[in-house]
């Protein structure tokens, strides 16, 4: 009988110990780790199936001339879905999605098998959290009930393959959730480290052998992150995550890590009685109900990949009776927010000292490019002069920490879709040289400097 080692394992980032820890060196978290028991015998497992031989074998080196062939693709049928891969699901590809509970992702995936198994492929969705008879009930709710998907309730990943292996190859196969797999090969609770690291490369070598499209369903801890060793997001050839607020009814998914695509678009639904529903101008959506009479709004034309989206981002500055003023953000870097704040203060006149401050990007949308600092302190001087911003208008421009407004990437896509939905003016850096203002579809009014919005924003003020 082979001799068993115990070894510790941290369950975050996957950092191996000899013994116990309160702390993770790795990765700072306290009591993640975690005895697991693995067999000491090196032939158990996958290596054990290698034949043996004395020296390597000697392959041909190809230089980087020659054809280039697109991966060959499988379209899901959901638009969105399609933007995000890159086109459609590449054969014998991995995904790994991830997402908050309850935020959409089964409803997601069964829409998408529904799609291609209505086209004639083979799907098969394996649910190791829910029985048969649950992923059914969900399928009837969203009108899906008559697709020919193959379903079943299985956590064996040496069964699962052997399972899909059997008949024509899957075009996609699900898994939900790469959590509750385990494999033989490992001797572990299901959840552990070395659980999930063993199924996910079964399962990725079952995906590269037969070209089937495998999803892997992740869970995500309280800090939004895939839950598990991050060995296993190097390990995939595309990591998706699917965001949203529970209290809003749209939904974004983003690609993180995309081998055979783009990794800066998104794709936007929304949640419907009727399952997920594919939302092609989401500006509409972000700005539906806006209100144009108050102060502290200001509309930003931002770019997720090569999508204009024109959203508002809302600002309140109230006094504050506390010693430390409250620095409040959602939708945005709180880093960032300090840094405008800052330069408000120091190039734009303004005393924020003394003062609370809240942001909020409306709809629960997160922004990371730089071109909102124009956006945001138009809101923050809006909101603390207590004079609206013209409701035609929208702002985008990087702010600098001398005060000067500098220029950003597709100003011209940026005001193609702020025309498109009826917006008349544009606040943004002045244009470079080499662009061409009849070009534009709107002629923006440029500015250099903060100075510049703060005392705009004081003239609409004394002229109202």
């Amino acid at each position: 009988m082979a001799k068993r080692q115990a070894s510790f394992a941290c369950q975050n980032c996957g950092a191996v110990y000899n013994r116990w820890k309160g702390k993770c060196e790795a990765c700072g978290g306290w009591n993640t780790i975690v005895e697991e028991t693995a067999s000491s015998n090196p032939m158990v497992g996958p290596v054990a199936t290698r034949p043996s031989r004395a020296k390597g074998r000697i392959f041909p080196l190809e230089g980087l001339s020659g054809e280039a062939k697109e991966a060959p693709r499988t379209p899901s049928g959901i638009a969105e879905l399609d933007r995000v891969t890159g086109g459609g699901f590449v054969h014998g590809s991995i995904i790994l999605l991830g997402g908050d509970p309850g935020i959409g992702k089964s409803t997601l995936l069964m829409q998408a098998s529904a799609a291609l198994a209505k086209r004639g492929e083979r799907v098969a969705y394996i649910s190791g959290e829910e029985a048969v008879a649950q992923v059914r009930l969900r399928a009837e709710r969203l009108g899906l009930g008559q697709a020919q998907v193959e379903l079943a309730s299985e956590t064996n990943v040496e069964d699962i393959v052997a399972t899909l292996s059997q008949g024509r190859p899957p075009a996609l196969a699900i898994i939900d959730s790469i959590q509750t797999m385990w494999t033989e090969t490992v001797e572990s609770a299901p959840g552990t480290v070395t659980q999930v690291r063993g199924s996910a490369q079964a399962l990725i070598r079952f995906a590269k052998t037969t070209g089937t499209a495998v999803i892997l369903v992740g869970h995500v801890t309280k800090d939004g992150q895939i839950a598990g060793p991050r060995v296993v997001e190097h390990m995939v050839d595309a990591v998706v995550s699917f965001e949203g607020d529970t209290g809003h009814h749209f939904r974004i998914l983003r690609a993180v890590k995309n081998r055979f695509g783009p990794t800066d678009e998104i794709g936007v639904f929304e949640m419907s009685d009727q399952g997920l529903r594919e939302v092609p101008n989401p500006s509409e959506l972000f700005l539906a109900g806006r209100d144009l009479a108050t102060p502290g709004t200001a509309v930003f034309a931002g770019m997720e990949g090569t999508r204009p989206l024109l959203v508002e981002i809302q600002a309140l500055v109230a006094p504050s009776s506390l010693g430390t003023p409250r620095r409040a953000v959602v939708g945005w870097d709180p880093a960032r927010l300090s840094m405008v704040l800052a330069v408000l203060e120091a190039h734009g006149g303004l005393r924020l000292g003394m003062h609370d401050v809240y942001l909020n990007v409306a709809g629960g949308l997160r922004i990371t490019e730089p071109a909102a600092d124009l956006a945001a302190a138009a809101a923050l001087v809006s909101s603390l002069s207590g004079s609206p911003l013209p409701p035609d208008t929208v702002y985008f421009g990087e702010l600098g920490l001398s005060g000067a407004i500098r220029p950003v990437a597709q100003a011209e896509a940026r005001l193609k879709e702020a025309a498109k939905l009826g917006f008349a003016n544009a606040v943004s850096p002045a244009a470079r040289a080499d662009k061409k203002k009849e070009r534009l579809p709107l002629a923006p009014s440029s500015i250099g400097h903060i100075t510049d919005l703060v005392a705009g924003i004081a003239v609409r003020r004394k002229a109202s």
